[in-house]
């Protein structure tokens, strides 16, 4: 369902904006309501009201048909504000832009003048600009980077932060698509257009001026840009109540890469916003220099900014009619978990080179891989380079030596640089020292060992039998597969290879489950449509850390979550236009279909959607299957499932992981497994009576059971969660509901 409202042109025509209902009715916290829809109701436009950043916030206020809206008072802190709100009368509706919010509880009120019936209020929890929000105490020391973020097309850096939170002055600047094809600054102080200025036409047919209103600025200690066509020749500064007339409405929220270096920094880029397809068609796109995963590999931290983007994003333009995720890599780590743990941000995703998330998903399998590299360059048994893919399951041996590099990113001290060295850890000289690493980085979810004083980590390979399915293929020997069990060994705390297997932490383990942080797939993931494009990497002669099977583990994840993974569709071809290009027209293709899809969602009823639902809405043109690999590519419509007969499959093999190898379901979400006694029944070959001896003086607790669930696995305990925890269940629940903005 949808609420009409105008807006003006830059011609000056009332024109009208489909905004959806969902915009208008946010989840509130348990102790705040809002008036019944037919009588006078507050709403917040920009974000939830327990949760307003910066002192400012867009508000509406629905007025029941028969009252006008002249009648209507509005306080904020027992101050009269009315004069902040614009009326409009064919909505019933008054929307208002409101700032000087105190840090901590507001309190909003309408009237109706002689009306004492008819009144509404409204708690706002104002945070600072500055944040935290949600994701608890903010890491010390932080490196500014502003001195080095580069502004796009504009040229120049932000110059020196102006305080310690690495903030700068907000800046616009203008840019333009020129008839050559490229993006040039706009011209200062012109009444004219430029004589190379090219026009687009956006997704809603109309012929525009191609200019480009960039805003630059600080939020939650990072970098922000927003971007939307707007021509400062002909339209008004927009607002809220002005939003540019060449914006479609929907927003684009791209997600950087990477992980390694991914702590104690700002970022000195975003995750672009300068695309010619998205911009051109009308497109608004925003991001966070905390939205790089090669700046801050956290979700929680990446979710709490991108919340206070997009609230400035609708401050400063209007509510949005839809914004979609879109990132690869380490962007789709985000697109994940923001959508699965904080649903409302996202209303759907493009993920590209995809993964579940970081410290499960991919910590196991490139840790797996840097043991068994590590193990086979020192073995004192001959293994041929098959023998060794075969124990990897990966399609190419190469993976292994190359993800291992990134694997390092358990390390305390291998991507530290961004700390001064006198602050690093070190475990001889500077014990107490800055740790970094994707574990010490999440240290409000997961807390720290008592003992050690580190953040607990979630990482075990316990009874893990690597290579069990080669050898029972017969792709290894028995000694082999016993040498390899016996001397892989696991990490100690500081990521030095041992003999000992590594055993996770229990707390880190119930609080990996409970929070969200292995993503489940049944939170906000269940309510959105997904569009999972993979640039196929599993075959690249030097070995890539992007390989299928993950788009496959999301999937299994959706399925048992929700009983249908419906809502994902997944597209393949193979890397000739890079990860994740929109030059790819499979991509484009993608991005088209996921507005179209959206755009059916909202005339079928309010948020949340069920996975039917999604399904049903669903674009017709939109298949599921994969590119051919010539030089004139055809698309081949088919479910894409690991059929070893299907084209698809037979060009883009999906191949396996070490875990897989050893037992392990393709869901991969099993973070520590039960054991198990070991069975002479899981054996294809026969073990003499010696083998048999080292085989369980390897395993004298047992082996892996993946038939049973995981120790501690079980469901988040909620969304929208509040950090930092030293245990699971000592997490507070802010709201289980979906917000929708």
């Amino acid at each position: 369902m949808r609420r009409a409202t105008s807006r003006t042109t830059r011609h000056g025509v009332a024109a009208l904006v489909v905004v959806p209902l969902s915009t208008l009715l946010v989840a509130l916290s348990p102790a705040e309501s809002v008036a019944a829809s037919d009588e006078l109701s507050l709403s917040v436009l920009s974000g939830r009201p327990d949760m307003v950043t910066a002192g400012d916030t867009v508000l509406r206020i629905d007025v029941p048909g028969e009252v006008p809206l002249r009648a209507v008072t509005v306080w904020l802190n027992g101050e009269e504000i009315t004069e902040e709100f614009a009326a409009d009368g064919s909505a019933g509706t008054l929307t208002g832009y409101v700032s000087g919010l105190s840090d901590g509880r507001n309190h909003m009120v309408a009237t109706v003048s002689g009306q004492e019936n008819l009144r509404a209020e409204l708690s706002l929890t104002n945070h600072p600009a500055e944040g935290p929000v949600f994701s608890g105490p903010q890491q010390k020391p932080f490196l500014c980077e502003t001195a080095d973020f580069q502004l796009p097309v504009i040229g120049g850096t932000l110059g020196e932060p102006l305080d310690e939170n690495c903030s700068v002055e907000t800046r616009v600047d203008y840019f333009y698509r020129t008839t050559d094809g490229a993006f040039a600054p706009w011209p200062d102080d012109t009444a004219d257009y430029p004589e190379d200025l090219a026009a687009t036409i956006t997704s809603q047919g109309e012929r525009v001026p191609y200019i480009v209103r960039m805003e630059t600025g600080t939020a939650n200690r990072g970098v922000y840009q927003l971007t939307v066509l707007h021509d400062p020749l002909e339209e008004p500064e927009p607002s809220p109540v002005t939003p540019p007339s060449a914006w479609n409405g929907r927003v684009f929220y791209t997600l950087g890469g990477g992980c390694v270096n991914g702590w104690y920094r700002q970022g000195d880029t975003t995750g672009g916003v300068t695309d010619d397809f998205l911009l051109g068609r009308g497109y608004g796109m925003m991001s966070s220099s905390l939205n790089v995963y090669g700046a801050n590999c956290a979700d929680v931290t990446a979710a709490e900014t991108a919340m206070m983007v997009k609230e400035r994003f609708v401050e400063r333009h209007g509510p949005i009619e839809h914004t979609i995720g879109f990132g690869c890599s380490g962007g789709s780590y985000q697109a994940h978990q923001i959508v699965d743990n904080y649903p409302g941000i996202f209303d759907g995703i493009i993920v590209g080179c995809s993964f579940p998330e970081v410290t499960f998903s991919t910590v196991n399998f490139i840790t797996d891989a840097w043991l068994l590299h590590e193990y086979f360059t020192g073995s004192e048994i001959a293994w041929t380079q098959e023998q060794k893919r075969a124990v990897t399951g990966f399609l190419r041996y190469e993976t292994a030596p190359n993800v291992a590099v990134g694997a390092r990113r358990i390390d305390p001290t291998a991507y530290c640089d961004m700390v001064p060295a006198e602050q690093r850890y070190h475990p001889k000289t500077n014990p107490r020292g800055v740790r970094c690493g994707v574990y010490d980085h999440a240290v409000n979810v997961y807390g720290r060992d008592p003992e050690t004083g580190f953040a607990r980590r979630p990482l075990d390979n316990v009874g893990v039998q690597y290579g069990l399915a080669a050898l029972n293929d017969g792709a290894i020997t028995v000694e082999q597969f016993l040498d390899l069990n016996a001397r892989v060994g696991g990490f100690d705390h500081d990521a030095n290879i041992v003999d000992e297997r590594t055993e996770a932490d229990p707390v880190a383990i119930r609080a990996g489950y409970r929070t969200g942080r292995l993503t489940n797939g049944g939170g906000g993931l269940a309510t959105v449509p997904i569009i999972d494009y993979r640039a196929y990497q599993d075959d690249s002669p030097n070995g890539d850390i992007h390989v299928r099977y993950h788009t496959f583990s999301m999937r299994e994840r959706l399925r048992e979550a929700n009983g249908s993974a419906a809502n994902q569709v997944s597209l393949l071809e193979d890397d000739r236009y890079g990860g994740f290009s929109t030059r790819s027209p499979l991509l484009r293709s993608a991005i088209v279909h996921m507005d179209n899809w959206l755009t059916n969602m909202d005339t079928t009823g309010p948020a949340p959607f069920s996975v039917e639902d999604i399904a049903r809405a669903k674009p017709p043109g939109l298949r599921e299957g994969c590119n051919s690999r010539d030089e004139n590519p055809v698309f081949v419509a088919q479910r894409l499932d690991r059929n070893p007969v299907s084209e698809c499959e037979k060009w883009y093999p999906s191949a396996s992981f070490p875990r897989e190898v050893a037992g392990e379901d393709v869901a991969a979400d099993v973070v520590k497994c039960q054991l198990k006694p070991v069975d002479p029944a899981d054996y294809e070959v026969s073990l003499g009576e010696d083998q048999w001896r080292r085989l369980l003086a390897t395993f004298p607790d047992g082996v892996c059971d993946y038939s049973q669930p995981g120790v501690e696995q079980q469901p988040p305990m909620g969304t929208w969660l509040r950090y930092p925890v030293e245990e699971a269940q000592q997490v507070s629940v802010v709201s289980d509901q979906r917000t929708d903005w």
